[in-house]
């Protein structure tokens, strides 16, 4: 057995934690390039907490999930700004934007230097600087994860810059922080949190550590997420989305994903289409083709298993079978109105260039089993 376990140099969690912040920013710097969300206003408060630490701030907003250009744009002006910390400060997007501004920071050059697929691909030769994640949603888990995902709509699909040194230095996560988000945003990301400790679970990388953190996830997520969506000031339940999503982001940077988040990439990169939404959408069709493949090849394959013990977590039964994990999985998506890739504007004429786009993704590797080009296509095609 071997394995690698790597994660953000500190984690701090719970309730009110983010009135910490200004003693922990100004330790490491004192000029911070705070990435945020469209909505500025809604870092207020942690710009005042900098502020009585005497930490100087520049924002700088993202309108959307973060592209080549925009962390390139980002990254000239902390440079420019003198910014010698970096935090991002709202969803995943806010958050990997702020990995890979302060990867670029130090290490100069444009994103498409160091991108995989559609770069480059250079290693990073020298640390970040300085990068604190707050979180805002429970979905991502990117606080603590070693990759930045960024869209290139010239290439119609999602990289990732990809480094141990994109490891945040703090990861702060505060649940109380995500009482505010809305239902909609609450279920989409609440599903890619479901997805993000499936996908480790049964991936061909899982190993003892993330097993545990998957485990410890989905038990959170299968008693929290509809209390989450249906009262959103359910303290206990948005912590334990929180939790989730943080052990989340642990399992998928030591052990991989697979095909949801393969499939996610080019629809991503090709459509104005939100991540968790996009996740939420193929993950019931992703489970049942991959049981059913399994069977088919794979049939002495552990993540059989796997998938039954995913059941017996989500339906509280025992012996519960892995089709009935994915029809509580089909059924919680109904119940949370998760639409269909249509409603992003995937049509079935796209469904060939995904699947060709798919295939190069790194997410694919760590599938369970190798799909074939008409499986995905499937996938796609039921998802819409």
């Amino acid at each position: 057995m071997r394995f690698e376990f790597a994660t953000a140099h500190r984690i701090l969690f719970g309730p009110g934690t983010l009135k910490e912040i200004g003693p922990l920013a100004r330790h490491l710097g004192g000029r911070a390039f705070v990435v945020t969300g469209r909505t500025t206003a809604r870092a207020g408060r942690l710009l005042a907490l900098l502020a009585e630490s005497q930490v100087s701030a520049v924002v700088f907003p993202l309108a959307g999930e973060p592209t080549v250009a925009a962390v390139g744009a980002g990254a000239a002006l902390a440079r420019s700004e003198c910014c010698d910390l970096v935090i991002g400060y709202g969803g995943g997007s806010a958050v990997d934007a702020a990995k890979a501004i302060a990867a670029l920071v130090t290490n100069g050059g444009e994103p498409l230097d160091y991108l995989e697929v559609i770069g480059r691909g250079q290693p990073l030769g020298r640390p970040s600087a300085p990068c604190v994640a707050i979180p805002t949603t429970a979905g991502t888990g990117a606080e603590v994860t070693r990759n930045a995902v960024l869209a290139a709509p010239e290439h119609g699909v999602k990289a990732s810059l990809r480094s141990p040194f994109l490891l945040p230095q703090l990861a702060l996560v505060d649940p109380e922080l995500t009482h505010d988000v809305p239902p909609d945003i609450t279920a989409a990301t609440g599903l890619d949190t479901l997805t993000q400790l499936i996908e480790p679970y049964v991936s061909n990388r899982a190993n003892p550590m993330t097993d545990g953190f998957c485990l410890a996830g989905l038990q959170r997520v299968a008693r929290s997420l509809r209390r989450a969506w249906e009262d959103g000031r359910d303290a206990e339940a948005r912590a334990d989305m929180a939790l989730a999503s943080l052990c989340g982001g642990l399992a998928l940077a030591n052990a991989g994903l697979g095909a949801v988040h393969g499939l996610a990439a080019p629809i991503g990169g090709s459509f104005l289409a939100p991540h968790g939404a996009v996740c939420a959408a193929l993950l019931p069709a992703v489970m049942e083709v991959n049981l059913r493949a399994l069977r088919k090849r794979l049939a002495a394959s552990g993540a059989l298993h796997r998938y039954q013990r995913v059941a017996e977590l989500i339906t509280g039964r025992e012996s519960a079978l892995p089709e009935e994990g994915v029809a509580w999985v089909r059924r919680l998506c109904g119940d949370l109105r998760i639409p269909g890739l249509g409603a992003h504007g995937v049509e079935a004429a796209a469904v060939p260039t995904l699947v060709a786009k798919a295939t190069h993704a790194s997410s694919m590797k760590a599938n369970p089993v190798p799909l074939t080009p008409a499986e995905l296509e499937e996938i796609l095609v039921r998802s819409l």
